[in-house]
């Protein structure tokens, strides 16, 4: 995974880039004002320094949008460029109003580096990782931050600081930002698949998982084009063929998908299990007890019911299912060509209609994309898409790996499979009906023997007597399975080709899908608290309390001015975030994003909970700023590990591809939006309310994030990407479901 890792370590240089420039101006501001004499215009002052949050807004609005068009790799380019362009034009600023020139394009590259890394990162990372990786801005940002303040400590000690030479700095580290975007960084994946450049994304995926290999994860790209409404929850035994009960009905063969296990010969069956809602999410060892809680989304459930594991009863099958990608690969001998084409499935003589129901045919669970030998993507994609096919997908074929053996290539990561499955049968006129459903699926639990098993499944489903493994479907329409290509009534199981999906593009309707509006609700949500909960209130308090803290006087003790001595401070306040953001990275894909909400957001109502009691107590100047330290240090440190990466995660992870972009930048806008509240209030606070007040209101705003996180926001550890969505649009339609019961 290194390739990954290196990627997000070279986009992660825009956020840099971000921090650094937020500590510059800090600091330059204060001879800004001299030089341009600004000591009697404090409005002038203050819009030098919220241009940057200006433009940040103003791009923001339309980055999203531009990003799904041009893509991710040429935005980051863009803002490079910005930052480059900005710190010049801040540097040669003969006025305050060419200055303000050029804070305003350097809010355009804040604003696009802000809005697409994460995007970025999300998109080219595994799901494994994807949490640790998207952790990095925050770190970059800090990082930033402290190499600014103390570049800006080290110029306040000469005779005659330059404010142009602080700005300029800026430009140094944007050049290596565009080097490294033009020369190393590669589009996204995902976005490449959108826009059905499929070769591309193929040696991109190749690129960043570091393995020939890349079907399975192309299959889950090519199914992230569709934004599906009609997702529902299926729960499968999979257990071997010679074991499932003989006793069972003779119809129940009708409902079974027969898979291939590792060992040649070897098959499993996959059965569903009857008697289940279509909407009720898998029920196993307690896992919904969520359900319970009044207001808790059903989304949350749904997404805890994934995580949540059995205890492992020793069965030999557990070894099995990390294997169950072997299973999707149908036995044969015969070499898999890695070429994305097309081929028709076309049955002479036999006449499908489109998508009714009918019966489930046997051995119809294929592995996705395996091509055939002779035809080229670039021959497919010379010529117009193809109707009537269907992608690369050919019964008694097998993968061979490097070395000659014959492996699986289904897994998508987070113990997700994918597969496709064909249902046909007899319509009433006679004619063969079929329907193309698109499966993801996985383990609900450890395996486990019918003796003493904890999983819970109804008993005529179970092999008698012998060994099973629980698994949980995702089932819906495969995206390339579209409702205009069902018109046609095309000849067997069909799909158009990606590149036809991909023209159709995002549209403002795809934003009132079901699952689309309750993510949209989730991101919005949990970003407006994050700038609310009074982050940037604490950090414009802190060089004073800090200063009360004795921390000034030891400083002016060794000959350093009161100005130098506030960017010391600065610079150790930002210092003490790194080793807790570190901390954060090594735990958002162990404990898992939830998990560090509900976590820290209690530490950061404790600790203003103090900073209020300690504002209206009197203990004594030493004692108050002790305690006032304390509080501050611990608030920053809990902050970056939860409130701080974990909003900007979860935005990058919950909305489909298709409309990514214009999410992201719907709740980057909100973030904003809230920064700018936050920033233009606190003086307002301050005067009417008082510290206490001030703090006191933080806490509220602390409160009620924490209901909002354990009511609201789902766990996204380890998934992959388009599960999420699916999750989302299955959740939406159950909280509609369950508002009308009530």
């Amino acid at each position: 995974m290194s390739g990954a890792v290196l990627v997000a370590i070279g986009a992660t240089i825009g956020n840099l880039l971000q921090g650094w420039d937020n500590a510059t101006i800090a600091g330059a501001v204060l001879y800004i004002k001299r030089e341009f004499k600004l000591e009697s215009d404090p409005t002038v002052e203050g819009l030098i320094v919220a241009m940057s949050l200006i433009g940040a807004v103003l791009v923001t609005t339309f980055a999203g949008g531009v990003a799904d068009w041009l893509g991710r790799r040429p935005m980051l380019i863009v803002s490079s460029v910005l930052y480059f362009v900005s710190g010049l034009v801040m540097f040669w600023s003969p006025n305050v109003y060419v200055l303000l020139l050029g804070r305003l394009l350097d809010g355009f590259g804040v604003g696009l580096a802000v809005t697409l890394v994460p995007i970025y990162i999300s998109e080219t990372s595994p799901p494994e990782i994807r949490g640790l990786l998207n952790t990095l801005p925050q770190f970059c940002g800090s990082l930033g931050m402290f190499l600014s303040y103390c570049m800006v400590f080290g110029m306040s000690l000469m005779s005659s600081p330059s404010w142009r030479l602080m700005l300029v700095v800026l430009s140094i580290p944007s050049i290596a930002y565009f080097a490294v975007a033009v020369l190393y960084l590669p589009e996204s994946p995902r976005w490449l698949v959108s826009k059905g450049r499929m070769i591309e994304a193929k040696q991109v995926l190749q690129r960043l998982r570091g393995r020939e290999d890349v079907a399975g994860e192309m299959a889950l790209l090519v199914e992230g084009l569709g934004i599906s409404s009609e997702t529902h929850i299926e729960e499968y035994i999979i257990a071997p063929a010679d074991e499932l009960a003989e006793d069972q009905e003779p119809s129940a063969d009708k409902e079974r998908i027969r898979l291939y296990g590792p060992e040649e010969g070897k098959s499993w069956v996959a059965q569903p299990v009857t008697g289940q809602s279509v909407l009720t999410p898998i029920s196993r060892q307690g896992s919904l007890i969520n359900q319970n809680v009044p207001l808790m989304d059903p989304l949350v459930s749904l997404f805890g019911s994934i995580h949540e594991k059995l205890p492992d009863t020793g069965s030999k099958g557990s070894m099995f299912f990390p294997h169950l990608g072997s299973m999707f690969s149908v036995a044969g001998n015969q070499p898999r060509n890695e070429e994305w084409d097309v081929e028709s499935l076309g049955r002479e003589g036999e006449d499908y209609a489109s998508d009714a129901a009918g019966v489930e045919s046997d051995d119809n669970l294929q592995s996705p994309l395996i091509s055939r030998q002779t035809t080229s993507l670039e021959k497919d994609m010379a010529g117009p898409p193809l109707h009537g096919s269907i992608l690369s997908m050919r019964q008694g074929t097998a993968i061979r790996g490097a070395n000659g053996e014959t492996s699986g290539s289904t897994g998508i990561g987070g113990g997700w499979q994918l597969a496709w499955k064909w249902i046909e049968g007899e319509g009433q006129d006679g004619k063969k009906e079929g329907g193309f459903k698109r499966i993801y699926l996985h383990e609900g639990g450890v395996s486990a023997s019918r003796r003493g098993s904890v999983v819970s499944v109804h008993g005529d489903d179970v092999p008698a007597g012998g060994e099973f493994i629980q698994a949980a479907a995702l089932v819906s329409h495969p995206a390339l399975y579209s409702k205009e290509l069902l018109d046609q009534h095309p000849v067997g199981p069909a799909m158009i080709h990606p590149s036809e999906a991909a023209a159709k593009g995002p549209s403002w309707k795809d934003l009132l899908e079901p699952g689309v509006k309750h993510a949209l609700v989730v991101g919005i949500g949990i970003e407006l608290l994050q700038q609310l909960s009074g982050i940037n209130g604490v950090l414009y308090y802190t060089p004073q309390i800090l200063e009360e803290a004795g921390v000034g006087v030891l400083l002016s003790n060794m000959g350093i001015s009161s100005a130098s001595a506030s960017f010391l401070i600065s610079a150790i306040t930002t210092l003490l975030m790194l080793p807790s953001i570190a901390i954060a990275m090594r735990l958002v894909d162990i404990a898992g994003r939830r998990s560090l909400l509900l976590w820290t957001i209690p530490v950061l109502l404790i600790t203003l909970v103090i900073l209020v009691i300690g504002s209206v107590v009197n203990m004594g100047k030493v004692g108050n700023a002790a305690v006032s330290t304390v509080c501050v240090v611990l608030y920053f440190c809990f902050f970056v590990m939860g409130f701080g990466p974990v909003p900007n995660i979860l935005c990058s992870e919950i909305f489909p591809t298709r409309v990514r972009g214009v999410c992201i930048a719907l709740c980057c806008l909100t973030y904003w939006i809230g920064d700018i509240i936050v920033t233009y209030t606190l003086p307002v606070m301050l005067s009417s309310m008082g510290l206490g007040g001030v703090f006191g209101t933080y806490a509220v705003v602390c409160i009620i994030s924490w209901f909002f996180a354990f009511l609201k926001v789902p766990e996204t550890k380890g998934m992959p990407l388009e599960v999420i969505s699916e999750f989302f649009s299955v959740g939406a339609r159950q909280a509609v479901a369950i508002a009308k019961n009530n």
